[in-house]
């Protein structure tokens, strides 16, 4: 089953038990996924509804912390709720142990230096980690690598 058809079947699975909440979470998920495939002009696999879920979450990650600045702890369990709907989606996430464990093995793959050397890391180390990090906060752990590798 692809990832579009079990959302499909999530949808209805919400709506027969009555909650709102996962289906309008799911409809507004399979409404970004139809934005982008007009955008792309092409229908997409799995690996594109991740990049679409992922930066669905990557939004709600965002608000969560400009509402916390806000003290609108209302918003703030609103859109947890909803990046706990979109989680469910997307493949596990690494820790921060794998994250780090990926890093120093680009690092040691690219034979990075230092902070010049950000940019070979992180090209080599995205493939490995997209769908399953968050970018910053890998981007984070290649930066603090680096910076005590100089």
């Amino acid at each position: 089953m692809t990832l579009q058809e079990k959302l499909q079947q999530d949808l209805k699975d919400s709506m027969r038990s009555g909650d709102t909440a996962r289906r309008d979470v799911i409809r507004f998920l399979r409404s970004a996924i139809h934005n982008q495939e007009i955008a792309s002009q092409g229908d997409l696999d799995d690996e594109g509804v991740i990049a679409v879920l992922s930066k669905q979450a990557l939004q709600r990650r965002d608000s969560i912390e400009i509402f916390k600045e806000a003290e609108r702890i209302d918003l703030v369990e609103k859109e947890e709720t909803q990046l706990a709907i979109i989680g469910e989606y997307l493949p596990t996430q690494l820790t921060e142990e794998e994250i780090s464990a990926l890093v120093h093995a680009a690092v040691e793959e690219t034979g990075a230096s230092g902070p010049k050397d950000m940019g070979k890391v992180m090209s080599r180390l995205m493939p490995d980690v997209k769908g399953k990090a968050d970018g910053r906060a890998v981007s984070l752990i290649v930066q603090e690598l680096l910076r005590s590798a100089e």
